[in-house]
């Protein structure tokens, strides 16, 4: 079957691999140094070299939609080769112009084919259609020639999900069935044995109004993953879990704490990592920014399961680190500096706040000298550090009513930007995008930092963000070795 030769290649892909370190929320690059731009993507494994590859929707600056759909190359997940667009749109085409929406691609392997399929939501920019697009490969890195774009099983399709169980081998795909009341349900649909169309619903999800679907399995379970639908805006992403595809499925619970809005993401893939000394599972999600979709980060982070409680979590950390070969993750310790031991200047000033640390949080961050300065410890070289804050723009501002977060017509804004200067360089002011966190709630996002051996400073400020010059409020920052500065934890 299909997946027998998926796991085979994915044992020969990991005997070659190192560990690496993933960053999730960073503003990744690929090896050309170019910005990873593959959004609401899927994994797919070359069945004859047993590299990853990674699809995703291509978006052009500037642009919602329209820009297809680019693939990557990888050895162990952290770094990426771009091979360019695996789907081209082409003028004035029905199906995949470039006015058309091609979304949330996925691609699988037939062994009955011998070929690569991919599929996707395909509709036209008032998402009037509600179809899957088609295209099919002889190279996993295509480029891709279109098939058709149809109604499955006579239903309509909105976003779209892909997954192969390990065990049967059989595909399926994931697709809700819109937002008219009519819809609202999310369809678990087989693939007939050459991926050349959907033969029969497995199961349907009865009226949640979810999205954004994804399914993992584990020896003696299988586990989906949704959305609810807020658009760009991230909520609490709920998983389910049965016995069986065909259920019964459990009643949704959340996979992270709630009100962090699922660490600011939307669901969109997950995959297992059957490693030779520990099974994985990576929750791999999109931080959409509606502001600049184009850069939208990818946010990967490990997956806690426990088959005999039924639970499944989603487990943030700033840095980790991953070994393809074995299975293995263990994330990276940082020097934590809190903000009650920093400077501040002008009208920033310390607030007490029973959820920060040592009771205080930074706040009046504005891009006028009101600012906050950490004095840190570096090694000479790159750095991550991650900013742990709070931004409450749900609150509501100026003349706007209070904001409806869980509601795709909210008003709460979402982000705010900093400016972080190191060592003073003002030459080099790098940028801060602040996530939207909900009252009393503290998440972080990572910069890349250049930081002398020894003392630094790290001062951040406020940069505008369409209504006003303010940063978040700031709770502390870790700093974070470079990359190899340490011996493996591996070996």
């Amino acid at each position: 079957m299909a997946v027998r030769r998926f796991a085979s290649t994915l044992l020969a892909l990991a005997a070659c691999a190192n560990a690496k370190w993933i960053v999730p929320g960073a503003r990744w690059h690929d090896t050309n140094g170019n910005i990873f731009n593959a959004h609401a993507g899927g994994l797919c494994i070359d069945q004859v070299t047993g590299k990853f590859y990674w699809f995703g929707e291509y978006k052009v600056e500037g642009q919602v939609e329209g820009g297809g759909v680019s693939v990557y190359s990888s050895d162990d997940l952290a770094t990426w080769e771009s091979h360019g667009l695996a789907l081209e749109p082409i003028e004035n085409h029905t199906y995949i112009s470039p006015h058309n929406r091609i979304q949330r691609p996925k691609v699988l392997y037939s062994e009955e084919t011998g070929q690569y399929h991919m599929w996707w939501h395909a509709d036209d920019d008032k998402y009037s259609w509600l179809l899957q697009g088609h295209a099919t490969a002889d190279n996993i890195d295509g480029p891709y020639t279109f098939v058709d774009a149809t109604s499955p099983l006579g239903n309509w399709s909105q976003d779209f999900g892909a997954f192969t169980d390990y065990k049967s081998g059989h595909s399926y795909a994931l697709y809700s069935n819109g937002d008219n009341v009519e819809g609202r349900d999310v369809y678990l649909s087989k693939f007939n044995s050459n991926l050349t169309a959907v033969e029969e619903v497995t199961y349907r999800f009865p009226k949640y109004d979810f999205e954004a679907p994804t399914i993992l399995q584990t020896e003696n379970s299988y586990y989906a993953l949704m959305s609810h639908k807020t658009g760009y805006r991230p909520n609490n992403v709920v998983a389910f879990r049965a016995d069986k595809l065909e259920g019964p499925w459990s009643q949704p619970f959340f996979v992270s704490p709630a009100y962090t809005r699922t660490f600011s993401t939307q669901s969109g893939f997950s995959w297992r990592i059957q490693g030779t000394k520990k099974t994985t599972y990576l929750y791999m999600a999109d931080q959409w920014d509606m502001n600049s979709l184009w850069e939208s980060r990818n946010v990967w982070l490990p997956i806690e399961i426990d088959d005999r409680e039924g639970s499944l979590k989603v487990v943030w950390h700033d840095v980790y680190d991953l070994n393809v070969k074995t299975g293995e993750w263990k994330p990276i310790k940082g020097e934590t500096y809190i903000s009650k031991h920093a400077k501040t200047a002008g009208d920033a000033y310390l607030q007490e706040a029973t959820f920060a640390s040592g009771n205080r949080i930074a706040t009046g961050i504005y891009g006028n000298g009101s600012t906050i300065t950490f004095t840190v410890q570096g090694q000479g070289q790159d750095q991550w550090v991650s900013f742990y804050h709070q931004n409450i723009d749900d609150m509501g501002f100026g003349d706007q009513p209070m904001g409806q977060p869980d509601r795709i017509n909210g008003t709460w804004q979402l982000r705010r930007i900093s400016s972080v200067v190191v060592n003073g360089d003002t030459e080099n002011v790098r940028t801060l995008y602040q996530k939207d966190t909900h009252k009393g709630i503290i998440l972080s996002t990572p910069l890349l930092l250049p930081l002398k051996k020894g003392e630094n400073t790290i001062t951040v400020g406020g940069l505008w963000n369409g209504f006003d010059f303010k940063g978040a409020d700031l709770d502390r920052i870790v700093v974070y070795p470079p990359e190899g500065a340490k011996k493996r934890w591996f070996w």
